[in-house]
């Protein structure tokens, strides 16, 4: 015997309640969780923009080397509200000493458009980043129960997936 879809009524007093409480947890997960997790990562060496950078060539960048430089414009212009100049500083200020990270290159579609490409430097930069931010989320998991810290990747890894589905 199947079960009876919810009512109206029922669906839309669980939606309010769980929207707000998914509502409460903007702080706490963006502010306290997320950007802690960032500064571990940044080891007081890098900039917040410039680990965005680095993580998003990471994430969403081709072999997670390479990424147009329009996307990464793109990602912080609606992440930190900096424009096209600031963007191209951060970009800039990772492809010249000590931190040269990056490499610019034309984009064989259009010559306007550039490639950033991750050097040998900037991946064993990520590689460093990751080590901090693992030794970071360590502490938390270890005041966790297996099932928690597992049901917590699960659960955060399908919350991505829905916002990229409704963003």
């Amino acid at each position: 015997m199947s079960e009876r879809p919810p009512n109206k009524a029922r669906q839309t007093d669980l939606r309010d309640r769980f929207s707000s409480g998914f509502l409460d947890l903007v702080y706490p997960v963006h502010y306290k969780i997320g950007i802690r997790i960032e500064d571990a990562m940044r080891r007081k060496k890098l900039t917040r923009h410039q680990v965005a950078v680095l993580w998003l060539i990471r994430s969403e960048g081709e072999a997670g080397r390479m990424l147009r430089r329009k996307t990464i414009e793109q990602r912080l212009t609606g992440w930190f509200g900096i424009g096209n100049s600031a963007v191209s500083k951060v970009v800039r200020s990772m492809t010249v000493a000590p931190t040269q990270f990056l490499r610019l290159k034309e984009s064989p579609e259009s010559g306007r458009e550039k490639l950033v490409f991750l050097t040998d430097e900037g991946l064993a930069e990520l590689d460093e980043m990751g080590e901090a931010g693992k030794a970071f989320i360590g502490k938390m998991v270890d005041l966790l129960t297996e099932e928690e810290s597992r049901a917590g990747v699960d659960f955060l890894t399908r919350v991505s997936e829905i916002v990229d589905q409704v963003d």
